[in-house]
């Protein structure tokens, strides 16, 4: 019989990801004894199946697009991409799928690495194999989300891809089905048609990225189709089967059937939290956890709930900021801090998850957004006014490229004279939307913005392009 050994820290942080691992950095800076456990590689998901990986994919079919558009250049970049090289060079930001550098981070920031499935068992207590740990101040869970997958007759049989498989595949299929709208629908739609895939999007709604302004979606889907991708919206699949030759036959629910080598259902997350012991807290296995603004779970005085498993921003940058404000928080409870800063926009506050969230779809083109669009904004009963420009209208875009096609729109308060919102597509425009969120989360005003002078001929001068066109 195994012995059960026992061991007691300040802090223990369930999942090792970039979340998790920000959590430990801070808790660890304030001087608190710190555990971390992981249950498969350290760094997590964006480290080896998403973030990493599908930019890796993608930075040479934006670079290329980029190229082909430059006057004197173009024609030297019209053959096809050098896929072994794009998917070693993938492998290569993966860290070939080992972790020992993200270990050696985790151990030189002092937190304890335990291997293995990490289950709560009651308040305040983890168990990994035969080792319990206690936690003297907080248990913070950052176990991230996995992809769901719909209930569909045969899918159980073929094997699909999601976002995994997607950003891991050692080789490029000839027919690729993707089915989903959004966010990793089109990245992986982009990356595999310009590595030479034939590439068909079923799309079930009326256009891709629905949460992002609807001219967002409709530029992507307009470049798709022109790169060759068969973008088909107001489609639903049926079923799915495997044919004997091993290809995937997809059938519609308008009775059409598609074949092709591999599908990539991208069509939602679920929460990392079915097997940790939440039930022995009470609270529901596999759901997503309810926090305060400091992250701390509703109806506990220990449990924190960081990144994806709280639902309130999925994205990776967004954890990593959550992980700062619970790592303050946690700390500054710790030392009997009586009043925790959690005005809006103070310290133990994850004011800019409900205000200032910013995203970058990396496709050709970009699209890129923070804070409200203009339905939400009217939605959250903000009286607003959208100012729209045509991005090839200002002289930057011109000079980074020929023909260059986007649009941007910034959402005014029209009360407090402030921006809500700002939505940017367009070659390029993933690297402007900081000043965006700049703007966004500073609550700057209109008039001082005025006097925040975009440099020439950049493409940044949109700004000056849309205060101009608010102001009439």
């Amino acid at each position: 019989m195994t012995e059960t050994e026992t061991i007691a820290y300040d802090v223990v942080v369930l999942g090792a990801g970039p979340v998790g691992e920000n959590v430990a950095d801070r808790t660890r800076a304030a001087g608190l004894s710190t555990a971390v456990v992981e249950s498969e590689l350290v760094g997590g998901e964006c480290s080896y199946w998403a973030c990493m990986p599908s930019k890796a994919l993608l930075r040479p079919a934006i670079a290329r697009a980029d190229a082909r558009r430059v006057p004197g250049l173009g024609q030297s970049v019209q053959g096809p991409l050098d896929a072994a090289a794009v998917l070693a060079h993938r492998d290569y930001e993966t860290s070939h799928w080992k972790d020992d550098g993200q270990v050696q981070w985790l151990e030189g920031v002092g937190a304890d690495l335990y291997r293995g499935q990490g289950r709560l068992t009651g308040p305040r207590t983890v168990r990994v194999g035969d080792t319990v740990l206690t936690a003297r101040h907080a248990v913070a869970v950052c176990t991230g989300s996995r992809a769901a997958l719909p209930d569909l007759p045969g899918l159980a049989d073929i094997t699909p891809w999601t976002s995994r498989e997607a950003t891991s595949s050692q080789s490029v299929p000839g027919r690729l089905v993707v089915v989903g709208g959004g966010v990793v629908a089109v990245e992986m739609a982009t990356a595999w048609q310009a590595l030479g895939s034939r590439v068909t999007l079923l799309v079930r709604g009326k256009g891709l990225l629905p949460r992002m302004e609807p001219f967002a979606g409709e530029l992507v889907a307009e470049a798709l189709s022109e790169a060759g991708a068969d973008v088909r919206t107001g489609t639903s699949v049926a079923s799915v089967a495997r044919a004997d030759d091993g290809s995937v036959v997809v059938t519609t629910e308008g009775g059409e059937r598609i074949e092709t080598d591999e599908i990539l259902f991208a069509t939602g997350r679920a929460p990392r939290t079915d097997d940790i012991g939440l039930d022995t807290v009470g609270l529901e296995p596999g759901s997503w956890l309810d926090v305060d603004d400091s992250l701390r779970v509703t109806g506990t005085d220990w449990l924190y709930a960081v990144g994806d498993v709280n639902h309130r921003a999925l994205l990776t940058h967004q954890g990593k900021y959550q992980a700062r404000i619970a790592g303050a928080a946690i700390a500054a409870r710790a030392s009997g801090v009586p009043l925790l800063e959690t005005d809006p926009w103070g310290a133990h506050a994850a004011t800019a998850d409900h205000h200032a969230v910013p995203q970058v779809v990396f496709t050709d083109p970009e699209a890129a957004s923070v804070g409200l669009s203009l339905a939400e904004a009217e939605q959250a009963g903000h009286r607003v006014r959208a100012v729209d420009v045509d991005l090839a209208s200002v002289a930057g875009a011109g000079l980074y490229a020929d023909g260059y096609k986007g649009r941007a729109r910034m959402v005014v308060d029209l009360e407090e004279e402030i921006v809500r919102g700002v939505t940017l597509v367009g070659p390029g425009v993933g690297e402007l939307i900081h000043s965006a969120t700049i703007a966004v989360a500073g609550r700057v005003p209109v008039s001082r913005l005025w006097h925040a002078v975009p440099s020439y001929p950049t493409i940044s001068e949109v700004w000056l392009r849309l205060l101009e066109a608010y102001r009439g």
